[in-house]
């Protein structure tokens, strides 16, 4: 069985992709901010459905916490599957900020850095020396970074830092055998930025008409690439980039 960590994964994305990777066989580790409940739930399905799973809390912004989250993880790898490693490290926890190039504040800017930059790049570093040899990094960025809304300038921007972050992972790690990319979903429909594009119709619309596919992108277009990016073949593609929006803004 390989283990798969995956921050965020109470809800959204980091959700759907911790029920498809269970269903591949695979445990998982998922940790949560502030949402224990909502953890409880997906840990309490994966198990229902005959997987193993186990919820951690990290608050990804918080440097000073990753030691102490890297051994109550080498814990957990221990008593619950006998293993002193895991296999996949998935960087998902994030959240979204829509405002004007104008309007954004530092304090804006620090908060996205922090969770979505300078947080992936330390608690990888942190748990580097529990990922085993031949594992697999997949950082999450966005369309964003490839294509251009208002609204977005500082989010794109530190997700297109965590593209360049991780083609140089991808030839650090190399020689340990571990692959490292990066998944750019589209506009999905979750709660993220506040739900607008699952519960705005107008929003969704417009999402719809600027995909080749012509639907806004769901949940399950993403776990289910994450389980295939992250499956036992696909070991040789590293450094990639590989947007899942269903060519949006082609």
């Amino acid at each position: 069985m390989k283990i798969a960590i995956i921050t965020g994964g109470s809800r959204g994305l980091g959700r759907n992709a911790a029920l498809h990777l269970a269903k591949a066989g695979h445990g998982v580790v998922l940790t949560y901010r502030g949402n224990a409940d909502a953890a409880a739930e997906v840990v309490a399905q994966i198990r229902a459905q005959g997987g193993t799973a186990h919820a951690l809390p990290l608050d990804t912004a918080q440097i000073a916490g990753f030691a102490q989250f890297a051994q109550d993880l080498r814990a957990a790898l221990k008593d619950i599957f006998g293993r002193d490693s895991f296999d996949y490290l998935l960087n998902n926890a994030g959240y979204g900020i829509h405002k004007p190039f104008a309007e954004t504040t530092e304090a804006d800017f620090d908060g996205l850095v922090d969770v979505h930059l300078k947080g992936v790049f330390f608690l990888t570093q942190t748990l580097l020396p529990l990922l085993a040899d031949g594992g697999r990094i997949l950082n999450v960025s966005t369309g964003l970074a490839r294509f251009s809304l208002p609204g977005y300038a500082a989010y794109a921007s530190v997700k297109g830092g965590v593209e360049v972050l991780s083609r140089y992972l991808a030839k650090e790690l190399g020689p340990r055998g571990i692959a490292v990319n990066t998944i750019a979903p589209g506009a999905i429909e979750t709660d993220f930025g506040g739900g607008g594009v699952r519960d705005l119709p107008e929003v969704n619309r417009m999402i719809a008409a600027s995909t080749a596919m012509g639907r806004a992108g769901l949940p399950d277009d993403i776990g289910a690439a994450v389980a295939a990016i992250l499956a036992p073949e696909n070991g040789w593609m590293t450094g990639q980039r590989i947007e899942v929006s269903g060519g949006q803004n082609l």
